[in-house]
């Protein structure tokens, strides 16, 4: 079969190894509906089928393949369907994380060739894969909270298992990682040169293996033979022992409060950062990583699930459409892009417990619920 679509390119190689190129390299890759579907078609095709033994998902750049991994999901469309009722936005969610779930316990060698632009739904199609590979030009991160959402697609699951409490903040503030902080994070695998991903690329169609263990041998025998490192340089910019036991403390009032305190120009920056993203979303944010460090994948993104039809439709604060903090958000940022989203409330100090438990109050029963399926 052919899942050819103008926007993703999916082939077999002639020894069995299923190739994914996202092709919308003037949105840098974003996610559309369209996209997640020919995904989880190819996904699901190749991974019943015994003569495909591996997978590897790249993006394509302005000036050919490469360069430009996936920015995320397209948020135009959302803002979009939003304000205009379209059911089709409940199906992106719902099909996309059925994808993240599909990838995460994919059962044969999956490759993320991560390079360039890795955000949001980029996290999600590359999280779960067996090899990640970064490279000096990525830039990783989940800045949800900057357009008025929350790290989705699992990003509860797999930040919260990040060292420390690093996950709290890469999820508040939507730091942009390099390549040695996602490695050392554990949000990637390998760190290659860019100029080498081509070579790559055609090795792993040459490796003639006989089933996916084989594959995933003689493919870690390449990159071994190619000098990819997993180590991270000792001049890494990681985040400082203190700011890390700030995100450590019990309410987002009180890791401003502990970031005040400190005299550190990594304290004042993450504190000027939070002073920037939706109040009302930060402390659903931190509530979501804190409770999905003790869930599963599934239940974490069956979570996510009911989080994100909370943000637009947020009934418990008479807030839909325009009015939701998430399409105010994408209309500051993307749409009218003045850069000046009117949250609400306004303030840190401002959201009460009462604003942010119903987010985590599930819209449908269990037996209804559209991941219901998911184990």
């Amino acid at each position: 079969m052919n899942w050819n679509t103008p926007e993703v390119v999916a082939e077999v190689s002639p020894h069995g190894v299923g190739l994914l190129t996202l092709n919308r390299p003037k949105a840098l890759n974003a996610l559309s509906l369209p996209m997640v579907r020919a995904l989880s078609a190819a996904l699901t095709a190749w991974r019943d089928d015994p003569t495909v033994r591996a997978v590897a998902v790249r993006g394509s750049g302005k000036h050919g393949p490469f360069g430009a991994f996936c920015a995320g999901g397209d948020i135009r469309f959302f803002h979009q369907a939003a304000t205009q009722g379209d059911p089709a936005l409940e199906d992106f969610f719902t099909e996309e994380y059925a994808l993240n779930h599909l990838i995460f316990t994919y059962p044969k060698p999956y490759l993320a060739f991560m390079d360039g632009i890795v955000m949001g739904g980029g996290m999600g199609i590359s999280q779960g894969g067996s090899v990640r590979v970064v490279t000096e030009h990525t830039k990783m991160a989940m800045p949800e909270t900057h357009i008025g959402l929350f790290p989705d697609v699992g990003g509860g699951y797999f930040l919260s298992r990040c060292p420390g409490h690093v996950g709290e903040y890469l999820a508040l503030t939507g730091h942009v990682m390099g390549a040695a902080e996602a490695v050392a994070y554990g949000l990637a695998d390998v760190i290659a040169p860019a100029d080498r991903l081509p070579d790559a690329w055609t090795a792993l169609q040459q490796i003639d293996a006989p089933n996916p263990e084989a594959f995933a041998a003689a493919w870690q025998r390449w990159m071994d033979a190619a000098g990819w490192v997993r180590r991270v340089a000792a001049d890494a910019p990681l985040l400082t022992a203190e700011v890390e036991a700030a995100f450590g403390e019990a309410s987002v009032p009180a890791i401003v409060a502990a970031l005040a305190r400190m005299p550190t120009a990594g304290a004042a920056q993450a504190l000027e950062v939070l002073r920037t993203r939706s109040p009302l979303m930060l402390h659903v944010v931190l509530e979501q990583v804190r409770r999905a460090r003790r869930m599963n994948l599934a239940d974490d993104l069956r979570m996510e699930r009911d989080l994100v039809r909370h943000c637009f439709q947020t009934g418990h604060l008479q807030r839909s459409g325009t009015s939701s903090e998430t399409v105010e958000g994408i209309r500051a940022l993307a749409v009218d892009k003045d850069h000046s989203p009117r949250w609400n409330p306004p303030r840190i100090e401002d959201v009460t417990p009462d604003m942010v438990a119903p987010f985590f109050v599930s819209p449908w029963p269990a037996h209804a619920h559209p991941l219901r399926a998911l184990a």
